[in-house]
């Protein structure tokens, strides 16, 4: 039953902190062109997209903080094992969204490399 309290406070902090951070995930570009057919403005364009996806990662892990931050400063009788619990939530975020910030644009450099050595050999 205590676990069961601890998982309900839980749920109402992260529910509550969502709220006044309200940390939205941003959406990443839908498609990064195929560097072997892309035209130069499609792969400027796909580099702008990138930039700026990461520019909200940045904004969102940072709001992640500020969530994390402001619902440790409330501290409504959390338990160390909850402060814990919220760490590890927060950090599993953070985590996925750099992760997910590197994978997009591991694809769009992979892209770009081809772009440029088709283009290359066109001169």
């Amino acid at each position: 039953m205590k676990a069961l309290y601890s998982l309900a406070a839980l749920a109402a902090l992260a529910a509550g902190g969502a709220a006044e951070a309200a940390c939205t995930y941003p959406k990443a570009p839908s498609s990064i062109p195929d560097g072997n057919t892309a035209t130069l403005e499609e792969m400027l364009a796909a580099q702008k997209a990138v930039k700026e996806f990461d520019k909200q990662i940045i904004a969102y892990t940072n709001c992640l903080k500020l969530e994390h931050e402001a619902a440790l400063a409330r501290d409504e009788g959390l338990t160390d094992e909850q402060k814990k619990e919220l760490e590890r939530i927060q950090i599993q975020k953070h985590n996925a969204a750099v992760e997910a910030d590197e994978e997009l644009a591991a694809r769009f450099n992979e892209q770009l490399k081809v772009f440029k050595a088709k283009n290359a050999k066109k001169k």
